[in-house]
C-alpha cells in the first residue's frame, strides 16, 4: 500500500514546470508588463487632454495584446506565469479604459451604467482568478471568445475616444466626424456581450482544475488512511 501512496504523492507533487514563475523570462510575458506600464501612462494623458497621444498609446497597448499570444504560440514561449498574466494584463487595461470613459461621459446616465457593469465583470474576473491562484489552481488561458472580446473593446473604446462627442481628439478634424450618441451606446453594449461570455467560457475550464484538483487530493487522503490503517 504504501507504494501506491507514493505514487499518488508523486503525481499530486509539483514538479517545477508546473511552478508559476518557471520559465518567466520571455517576450510574450514582457510585452504583458509593458501593456501594464502602459496603463498610469494613458491615464495621465487622457486626464490632461493629451487624448490623441492617449489613443495612440492605447493602440500600442492594443498591438502587444495582439502580439504576445501569437510570438508565445509560434516560438514555444508559452508559460504558467503568461497564462495567468495576460488576463490580468487585459483586465487592468480594460478597467482602467472604463474608469477614463466614465470621467469622460460622467454625466450621461446610462454611459454610467453600462460601464459599472463592465467594472463589476472584470472585479469579478480578477477575483476569481486571484482565488484560484491562492487555491493552487491555474487560471485557464483566454478562449477565442476572450481574444474577440478583447480585440473588439479595443476597436470600439479607440473609436469611442478617439471620435464620442463634439470634442474628441479627431472629430471633425480631415474627414473624421463625432460618432452619434446611438453608435457609441451599440458599441458598448456589444463589447458587454462579448465580455460576458467570455466570463462564462472560463466556467468549464474552472470547473475541470477544480473536480481534478479534488480527485487527487481525495486519492491521497484515502490511500494516507489505508496506510494507517495497516500500521
Amino acid at each position: 500500500m504504501s507504494e501506491e501512496v507514493n505514487k499518488v504523492n508523486e503525481e499530486t507533487k509539483e514538479r517545477p514546470e508546473d511552478g508559476l514563475f518557471y520559465n518567466w523570462n520571455t517576450i510574450p510575458n514582457w510585452l504583458c508588463f509593458l501593456r501594464i506600464a502602459l496603463i498610469p501612462v494613458f491615464s495621465v494623458l487622457f486626464i490632461k487632454g493629451h487624448f490623441l497621444i492617449a489613443a495612440i498609446i492605447m493602440v500600442v497597448a492594443a498591438l502587444t495584446d495582439l502580439f504576445d499570444g501569437k510570438i508565445a504560440r509560434k516560438y514555444n514561449m508559452v508559460s504558467n506565469l503568461g497564462k495567468a498574466l495576460d488576463p490580468i494584463a487585459d483586465k487592468l487595461s480594460q478597467m482602467a479604459i472604463v474608469c477614463i470613459l466614465l470621467y469622460k461621459f460622467w454625466d450621461v446616465w446610462y454611459f454610467k451604467v453600462l460601464l459599472f457593469m463592465f467594472i463589476a465583470k472584470e472585479l469579478l474576473m480578477l477575483g476569481g482568478g486571484a482565488l484560484m491562484l491562492a487555491k493552487g489552481l491555474r487560471p485557464a488561458a483566454a478562449e477565442m471568445i476572450g481574444k474577440v472580446s478583447t480585440t473588439v473593446f479595443y476597436i470600439s473604446m479607440i473609436l469611442i475616444i478617439a471620435l464620442g462627442g463634439e470634442n474628441a481628439p479627431l472629430a471633425g478634424k480631415w474627414f473624421f466626424k463625432p460618432l452619434p450618441e446611438f453608435v457609441m451606446i451599440a458599441l458598448i453594449v456589444i463589447c458587454l456581450i462579448l465580455t460576458f461570455a467570455a466570463l462564462f467560457s472560463y466556467v468549464p475550464g474552472f470547473i475541470k482544475q477544480v473536480k481534478e484538483n479534488q480527485k487527487y487530493l481525495d486519492e491521497d487522503k484515502y490511500y494516507k488512511d489505508q496506510d494507517r490503517s495497516k500500521d
